[in-house]
């Protein structure tokens, strides 16, 4: 069973556009465990325009499932991740004007493994987060990451029009499998589109926010997260 990572941001968003204390992210994934989500992830912006320092520290200590903290590959960040020590890392490209994150992240920076090995020697695993092509996928491997997520945002744009990009995620998955990765996907992922990926050899995990919060905002999160559970069955 290809395992759900739930990306609570956006409970974040909808406190922050108030600048009060609720909805409380920590609670959000505490309903978020309850329903069986496998892992809880965070994106700590630069700009900290939805999760909080506070935040990522209570999670961190509260969490009974593994803690996914996306991040930008800054001095900044990576002292943080050491600090808080959470399971997993994942590097993700960051722009303060885009309004989500745009595409993979750019695997040639010379910053890069300098910063995967303290967090690998610190016992964080990192996850890269890029495009499903073969340069970004061997470029990955090399760097020394044992996880990649691949980004189906191109994907969900186009789903419904044409299996190229699920075609091409497939291609991607089985060359990270080749090479011993460890296969994780996400962005913009849905209720409607989340089957085809889920369904793709040796998918570990999906990350989905978007689209579990909207629903939740609706009908719960408990039940959010487990109609996405059932729609990756």
């Amino acid at each position: 069973m290809v395992k759900l990572g739930v990306n609570i941001d956006h409970v974040a968003t909808i406190r922050q556009a108030r600048r009060t204390i609720e909805p409380d992210p920590v609670a959000a994934a505490v309903f978020c465990e309850l329903a069986g989500a496998d892992s809880i992830t965070v994106h700590l912006r630069e700009d900290r325009r939805h999760i909080q320092d506070r935040d990522v520290e209570v999670l961190a200590r509260t969490l009974q499932v593994p803690m996914n903290l996306e991040m930008g590959c800054t001095d900044e960040m990576v002292g943080i991740a050491l600090a808080i020590k959470p399971a997993y890392v994942c590097l993700v490209p960051e722009k303060r004007q885009e309004v989500t994150t745009e595409g993979g992240l750019d695997t040639t920076g010379a910053h890069l493994g300098p910063a995967i090995k303290k967090l690998a020697a610190a016992g964080i695993a990192v996850s890269l987060f890029i495009d499903p092509d073969e340069a970004s996928i061997r470029a990955a491997k090399a760097l020394g990451a044992p996880v990649i997520e691949l980004h189906t945002g191109q994907y969900a744009e186009t789903w419904e029009q044409s299996d190229r990009e699920l075609e091409r995620l497939r291609q991607g998955s089985a060359l990270a499998l080749a090479l011993g990765l460890v296969l994780n996907a996400g962005h913009g992922l849905t209720y409607r589109n989340v089957g085809p990926v889920a369904r793709i050899p040796g998918m570990n995990e999906l990350n989905i926010g978007h689209s579990i919060v909207s629903r939740a905002v609706l009908v719960g999160m408990e039940r959010a997260v487990r109609e996405m559970k059932e729609a990756m069955r």
